[in-house]
C-alpha cells in the first residue's frame, strides 16, 4: 500500500505491517483514504482529530446557509394606496433579505365577478418589485383567491450585515488630559 506520512509527504509503497508499525511509532492512526486505487492509499494521521475537524467544517457550512422562507402578503381588490405602499415596502424588504413572497388577492362577495381588478393589482406588484424580485409562479385563481409567488433576484440579495465592533465603556480622554480613574 502507498503510504502518506503525518506531515503530508509520500513515504512510498510499504507493506501493511510496516505502515502500521510506522503509524504506531508516531502515535497516530493508519487510515485508508483511497481503497480502490492500485496500490491502496493510506495516510498516517490522528483519526479522532480528523473526524472532529470534518464535523466542525460541516457545522460551519450549515450555519452559513440561509433557510429561505415564504412570506405571505394579502391584498383585497379594494386595498387603498397607503396600505398598498406599506405592504409593497415590506415585500421589497423580504425579497432583499432573500425570502420568497406569496402575494394573495382575496375576493369577497361579488368582487369575484371582476378578477381583472385582482390581476391588475398583481401586475402592479410585479412592476414595482422588478428590481428586487421575479415571478416564480404567475397569478392563478384558487377558489376565491388569486395567488402569485415572487422570488428574489440573485443580484438583489445582500450579504449579511457585519456586526459592529463593541464601543469602549468611556469616551477617550481629550489630548493633554489624563484618562479618568476607574
Amino acid at each position: 500500500m502507498r503510504v502518506i506520512g503525518a506531515d503530508g509527504e509520500q513515504v512510498g509503497v510499504l507493506t501493511r505491517d510496516q505502515a502500521l508499525a510506522m503509524a504506531e511509532e508516531a502515535g497516530l492512526d493508519l487510515v485508508e483514504i483511497v481503497p480502490n486505487a492500485d496500490p491502496p492509499v493510506c495516510r498516517v494521521m490522528d483519526f479522532g482529530k480528523f473526524k472532529f475537524e470534518q464535523q466542525k467544517k460541516a457545522h460551519a457550512a450549515k450555519r452559513k446557509t440561509k433557510q429561505q422562507e415564504i412570506k405571505e402578503l394579502k391584498f383585497r381588490p379594494s386595498t387603498e394606496d397607503g396600505d398598498y405602499n406599506i405592504k409593497l415596502r415590506n415585500m421589497r424588504r423580504f425579497l432583499e433579505e432573500g425570502d420568497k413572497v406569496k402575494v394573495t388577492v382575496r375576493f369577497k362577495g361579488r368582487q369575484i365577478t371582476h378578477p381583472e381588478f385582482g390581476r391588475q393589482q398583481m401586475e402592479k406588484v410585479v412592476q414595482m418589485t422588478s428590481q428586487v424580485g421575479q415571478v416564480e409562479k404567475p397569478p392563478s385563481m384558487e377558489g376565491r383567491m388569486m395567488t402569485m409567488i415572487l422570488s428574489p433576484l440573485k443580484s438583489a440579495q445582500q450579504p449579511a450585515k457585519p456586526v459592529p465592533a463593541p464601543r469602549p465603556a468611556s469616551p477617550p480622554a481629550p489630548p493633554g488630559q489624563a484618562p479618568p480613574a476607574a
